[in-house]
C-alpha cells in the first residue's frame, strides 16, 4: 500500500511538472501577436516564435492577426445634398500595427471601424449632389481614408485603402438617368448626322463647282483652238489663192461646183441664183470651145488626140446646155420686192 501511494504521488508530480512546462511555453505563428497580462496587468506582447511565460500567473490572450485585412461592409443608405437616398457599399483595407492598442484602446475595433466609415461617408456624401457623388469616387475615397486614418491611429490600426464598390440610386432616379442619357445620345447622333449631311453637301457643291469651272475652261480652250484652226485654214487658203493667181475660168468652175450645194437642204424649196453664175457658165463654155494654138509638137494630131478633142467639144456643149438651163431658171424665177412679196 505504501508503494502504491508513493507511485501515485510521483505520477502526480510528474504530471504537474509537465503541465507547468506546457503552460510556460507559448509558440506564436508568424504575423500573429498575443498580449500577456500578469496578475491582471498588461506585461508584454508575445512575438512570433517560441516564448516563455510564468504559469498560473501570466495570462495569454488570443492571437491578433497582423496581416492586412479586408472588410466589406453592408450597403448603407446615405442622403445626398439634393435629398436623394442612395445605397453605398464600401470595402476597407486595414492593418493592425499595435496589438496592445488594438486590445486595450477599443473594445471591438472592427465594429468601430465600420461605424466610423458609415458616419464619415454620410458626412462626405451629404455635401454632394447625386451627379457629383457618382463622378467623385476618388474624392470620397481620399476623404474617407484621411478621416479613418486619423481616428484609428490611436487604436493601433492603419487604414491603407477605402474603396466604394457600388453607389445605387433609387429605381426612379435610374430610369430618369437612363432617359436622360438616351436623349443625350439621340441628340449627339442627330448633331453628327446633320454635320455629316452638311459636310456632304459642301463637298458635293465644291465638286460641282470645280467640275463646272473645268468644263468651262475646256469649252473655252476648245473654242479658242477651233477659232485658231479656222483662222489658220482661211489664211492658208487666202495665201494659196493669191500665190497661184487664179483666172476667171477657175473661179467660174468653182461657181459651178458650189451650185448643187444650194439645193441640198430638205427645206430649200426656193433659192436665188446669182447673176454671176450665168456669166461664169458662159466663161466655162467659152473656155472649152476656144481653139488653143498648137505648138509644132502638137500639129500632127493622132486619132487618140482627135477623140480627146471630141470629148472636150462634148463637155463644152454640156456646159452650154447647163448655162442655158440656169439662164432659163433665172428668167422663170419670180421676182420679189424688198419686203419679200411677189408683185
Amino acid at each position: 500500500m505504501e508503494i502504491s501511494a508513493a507511485l501515485v504521488v510521483t505520477v502526480l508530480v510528474v504530471l504537474l511538472v509537465v503541465f507547468t512546462v506546457f503552460r510556460a511555453i507559448r509558440i506564436v505563428p508568424q504575423a500573429r501577436a498575443r498580449n500577456v497580462e500578469r496578475l491582471g496587468r498588461y506585461t508584454k506582447t508575445l512575438q512570433p516564435g517560441l516564448n516563455f511565460v510564468i504559469p498560473f500567473i501570466d495570462r495569454v490572450y488570443n492571437a491578433i492577426d497582423l496581416r492586412e485585412q479586408v472588410v466589406s461592409f453592408q450597403p448603407q443608405p446615405v442622403i445626398t445634398e439634393d435629398n436623394l437616398v442612395v445605397e453605398i457599399d464600401t470595402v476597407l483595407y486595414f492593418q493592425v500595427t499595435d496589438p496592445r492598442a488594438a486590445a486595450y484602446e477599443i473594445a471591438n475595433y472592427l465594429q468601430a471601424v465600420e461605424q466610423l466609415t458609415v458616419t464619415t461617408l454620410r458626412n462626405v456624401v451629404g455635401s454632394m449632389d447625386l451627379e457629383m457623388t457618382l463622378t467623385s469616387r476618388d474624392t470620397i475615397n481620399s476623404q474617407l481614408r484621411g478621416v479613418l486614418d486619423d481616428a484609428t491611429g490611436r487604436w493601433g490600426i492603419r487604414v491603407n485603402r477605402v474603396e466604394i464598390k457600388a453607389i445605387d440610386p433609387p429605381k426612379t432616379i435610374k430610369d430618369a438617368m437612363e432617359k436622360q442619357m438616351r436623349a443625350e445620345r439621340d441628340k449627339r447622333a442627330a448633331i453628327l448626322g446633320a454635320e455629316g449631311q452638311r459636310q456632304s453637301q459642301i463637298l458635293t457643291a465644291e465638286g460641282d463647282k470645280q467640275s463646272a469651272v473645268l468644263r468651262a475652261e475646256g469649252n473655252r480652250t476648245a473654242r479658242i483652238l477651233k477659232a485658231e484652226g479656222e483662222a489658220k485654214a482661211i489664211d492658208a487658203v487666202f495665201q494659196a489663192v493669191h500665190r497661184n493667181d487664179p483666172d476667171p475660168k477657175m473661179l467660174a468652175y468653182q461657181y459651178l461646183q458650189t451650185l448643187p450645194q444650194l439645193a441640198q437642204g430638205p427645206n430649200n424649196t426656193f433659192f436665188v441664183i446669182p447673176s454671176e453664175v450665168t456669166s461664169a457658165l458662159s466663161g466655162i463654155s467659152k473656155a472649152f470651145t476656144e481653139t488653143l494654138p498648137r505648138s509644132p509638137a502638137t500639129r500632127d494630131v493622132t486619132p487618140e488626140a482627135e477623140l480627146t478633142a471630141e470629148a472636150a467639144a462634148d463637155a463644152a456643149r454640156a456646159a452650154d446646155a447647163a448655162a442655158e438651163a440656169v439662164a432659163d431658171a433665172a428668167e422663170a424665177q419670180p421676182t420679189r420686192t424688198p419686203d419679200g412679196r411677189t408683185p
